[in-house]
């Protein structure tokens, strides 16, 4: 058995390209640019290409980018109140506080202080229980972008045993929630499982989301698994790729599986946040 790929880049271009149509449509109805703010704090190199590459990205679809550079040195409260001032600008449609930030910050708060009609990377706390309880609301991107994928090759999901390794607040456990909504029964794994193997190994899917390198064994994977990387270290997936290839049916590679999903549902979200808030301004009902 040899896995098909799941392409990220093919079906992230898609997004992109009706997210493009949807940008001009926007621009000549309500005359402004949809706008998303970056906020990036501190020097960490792989932090600067993801939002480089965000930045490149709204360019491309016409979409605007304000970029927010932060020294590392930075309070919490001088933080909080930098994405207060984005919360409170009426010209901004999303905020993208990119993560990880340096350690003596408290990344809840700066999180929460993400308003959350802004909130189009869906990590505030209220993002989380709008998708939690199945309600109107912002999907974290990256796990909102693995479920796009995952429909796009119509993966059926309804009574699958889906494990997830990793239990982030913003990916590893909103990943499992919606594949919950979606009725697969959902196991999470994490440092502190016993008989991880043995876990993976029962799994019709698997959503490996850790951040260490060839993790999971490709002989872990259950023949004919659906096995979704989400993990990235210097171009290096959580998933042995080769060996699991043998034994999965479906497999995103490391990079160009869920990297390009984030993005393109981080762009799709802003662009629906625009409408929004133009339709609030209007007296239009939303969410």
């Amino acid at each position: 058995m040899s896995a098909e790929i799941l392409d990220g880049r093919a079906v992230s271009a898609a997004i992109l390209d009706r997210v493009q149509r949807e940008v001009t449509e926007f621009v000549d109805r309500y005359g402004r640019i949809p706008l998303l703010a970056t906020v990036l704090v501190g020097d960490d190199p792989a932090s600067h290409t993801y939002v480089r590459m965000k930045v490149n990205r709204c360019a491309k679809v016409g979409m605007g980018s304000r970029r927010i550079d932060l020294d590392a040195g930075i309070t919490t409260k001088a933080l909080v109140s930098r994405i207060d001032r984005l919360s409170a600008d009426r010209t901004v449609d999303g905020i993208l506080l990119q993560h990880p930030i340096p350690g003596h910050l408290d990344e809840r708060a700066a999180f929460e202080a993400i308003t959350p009609s802004k909130d189009v990377d869906g990590v505030t706390r209220t993002s989380f229980a709008a998708m939690a309880f199945g309600e109107r609301g912002w999907r974290s991107a990256t796990p909102s972008g693995i479920m796009a994928l995952l429909d796009a090759y119509d993966i059926a999901l309804s009574g699958k045993h889906a494990v997830v390794v990793g239990r982030s607040p913003i990916l590893g456990k909103p990943v499992g929630m919606l594949l919950l909504a979606r009725d697969a029964t959902v196991t999470y794994c994490h440092s502190r499982t016993v008989d991880l193997a043995d876990r993976v190994a029962e799994a019709d899917v698997v959503v490996a989301c850790v951040g260490r390198p060839n993790l999971i064994r490709g002989d872990w994977i259950k023949p004919g698994a659906v096995v979704v990387d989400a993990g990235y270290t210097n171009d290096t997936g959580d998933v042995e790729f080769a060996a699991a290839a043998e034994r999965a049916s479906y497999i995103s590679p490391v990079p160009g599986g869920v990297g390009p999903m984030t993005i393109a549902t981080l762009l799709a979200q802003t662009i629906q946040a625009a409408r929004e808030h133009e339709d609030s301004d209007l007296g239009v009902a939303v969410r």
